[in-house]
């Protein structure tokens, strides 16, 4: 099963970031960053920490992810329960997970204590 989905404003927003942040070009971010997040989402699922244990794509903005077994039975439980498809539960999840390993420094409050 493939699940694709057009992220939301706070992934591209994170990929902005990103991109501005590691000197990368925009395209290469948003598969960097679509990486990171379902990575991050396999792991708390299955405990997979291997990123050649996921498999997805981007083509322009769009995210496509085979998500595992695991994963895939996690997404149809909350998609039943939500009332929402799956696609649109990875999207969220996606969402959520957008800003791991964002230096998110220039954007503490002043006098904020460290991290």
């Amino acid at each position: 099963m493939t699940l694709a989905f057009e992220p939301g404003d706070r992934f591209l927003e994170a990929v902005d970031d990103w991109s501005d942040q590691r000197m990368m070009d925009h395209e290469q971010a948003i598969e960097t960053k679509a990486e990171q997040a379902l990575l991050e989402i396999e792991h708390l699922v299955r405990d997979v920490e291997d990123p050649d244990d996921i498999a997805f794509g981007v083509e322009g903005t769009e995210i496509r992810h085979d998500p595992s077994e695991e994963l895939a039975e996690f997404l149809d439980a909350q998609a039943e329960e939500s009332g929402l498809p799956p696609e649109r539960v990875l999207k969220l999840h996606v969402d959520l997970f957008a800003r791991v390993f964002l230096d998110d420094d220039q954007k503490r409050p002043p006098g904020a204590p460290p991290t």
